[in-house]
């Protein structure tokens, strides 16, 4: 495993992020077996992946349950554990958001999940349009002082949402975002025209989420397919990947990964790892040979010409159309 500091901090992560969205039965697509999902992590952790990221939303709680479960057996002070706030977490009012009263409610209930006194990264899920950032960033540094939490970061944001709540936190003094988790991939490029700049200007770390495009970068669909099972089958966002300018990239990813003798999804792994903004793509197996097989990512090399022939089809523009995740 290769490691890197998270943006302009010290803290060591893996050059891979291990996504825990898959861990929880909320959805037919996900692992829904706790320890086939344990089996992951443990071989993750083995693999040297020290750096795992969830949500409180994430099949309401079960994922970081699943993770903290997992982690009991391991260092604790190896680990890079990352978590967010914003989504809704049961009815009523104050039960989403990014309040002072929802953030310091929402900590509580994610480090009982996870088993742990403090949450290495915690994230702002999304931008919240009702509240006002400054009481958001009051709290996050709230819970930086009182050690709850070790840094913050942020989650899919218009570009001048984010450079507003740097702004805020140089002006204020509070604790500055770390990292961004934009979705970014050879398909989804469109961050290359609004955050992505942002962070390489601000020395903030980059962890991009769905980073093989919904299933798309691995090769699992054709032109001609009318998927009926998996994320395709439910998933409008995965669909929409669908267009003759993403295909004309699937066709060079699955050439180049011919030529190299590895795969579609190893290629487009590689392709993030060679891009100079990205410290580590957050990578969602379920099952171990999917696992081994992004992590394989590392050893790929590709040539300037080679990331050029794979960026050609696309030109990124910038789009506010989001997918949950």
């Amino acid at each position: 495993m290769e490691y890197t500091t998270l943006g302009d901090t010290g803290l060591e992560v893996s050059r891979f992020c291990l996504g825990c969205m898959n861990f929880g039965s909320d959805r037919e697509w996900m692992i829904g077996n706790r320890e086939r999902s344990e089996e992951i992590i443990d071989r993750a952790i083995e693999l040297g992946i020290n750096f795992l990221d969830t949500a409180n939303v994430y099949s309401h709680g079960e994922s970081e349950n699943i993770v903290g479960d997992a982690i009991e057996k391991h260092d604790r002070e190896e680990l890079v554990v990352a978590t967010k706030v914003y989504g809704e977490m049961g009815e009523g009012p104050n039960k989403q958001g990014l309040s002072r009263k929802h953030i310091l409610d929402q900590i509580e209930g994610s480090l009982e999940r996870l088993g742990t006194d403090y949450v290495d990264l915690y994230q702002i899920h999304r931008w919240d349009e009702t509240t006002p950032v400054e009481e958001t960033l009051d709290a996050l540094d709230h819970l930086v002082e009182t050690g709850k939490v070790r840094y913050i970061g942020a989650s899919t944001m218009a570009s001048w949402q984010f450079t507003k709540a740097l702004y805020e936190s140089d002006v204020n003094d509070y604790a500055r975002f770390t990292c961004m988790q934009p979705q970014y991939n050879l398909v989804d490029r469109q961050e290359e025209e609004n955050v992505l700049p942002v962070c390489a200007d601000q020395g903030v770390g980059v962890i991009p989420w769905s980073p093989l495009g919904g299933g798309f970068l691995t090769g699992k669909y054709s032109r001609d397919d009318d998927p009926e099972e998996g994320r395709a089958a439910t998933d409008e966002h995965t669909r929409n990947r669908f267009t003759e300018e993403n295909w004309a990239v699937l066709d060079e990813v699955e050439a180049l990964a011919e030529e190299k003798g590895v795969t579609p999804a190893q290629v487009s792994l590689a392709w993030l790892l060679h891009r100079d903004v990205v410290d580590a793509p957050i990578v969602g197996p379920r099952s171990l040979d999917h696992l081994e097989e992004n992590v394989a990512a590392l050893d790929v090399a590709l040539t300037d010409e080679e990331v050029e022939r794979l960026e050609a089809p696309k030109d990124p523009v910038w789009s506010r159309a989001i997918a949950d995740t």
